[in-house]
């Protein structure tokens, strides 16, 4: 198993949702993140002079899969998430070793 970690711009949430969902992944996790790549924030200018805003507001979209599924997710995310503009984000793909459900005790991929 895998689990799919991508970090995405707010306004993408929706395209992304709808390219997993075309492609049948439903479920995921979706959390409020704020960080920084290479672009080092933003700098804003005001009438005082220039400002920079250091943390960006962005989306983590976690999603757990079997292994023969990680590149159809990532393919997909990367179809809603691109703009083509610095800022895009990352998706990071790490091993998961297990799953369990809580509800019924099944683990593994029948969990997922």
């Amino acid at each position: 198993m895998k689990k799919i970690e991508a970090i995405i711009r707010e306004e993408r949430l929706g395209l992304v949702k709808k390219a997993l969902e075309d492609d049948g992944y439903f479920g995921m996790t979706v959390s409020e993140v704020s960080g920084r790549g290479h672009q080092r924030g933003l700098v804003l200018n005001w009438r005082v002079g220039e400002y920079r805003v250091d943390l960006l507001p962005k989306l983590k979209v976690e999603v757990v899969v079997s292994d023969q599924d990680a590149l159809k997710v990532t393919e997909a995310i990367v179809k809603g998430a691109r703009t083509g503009e610095v800022g895009d984000g990352k998706i990071f793909i790490i091993p998961i070793e297990n799953a369990v459900r809580v509800r019924t005790g099944e683990d593994g991929e029948k969990a997922i």
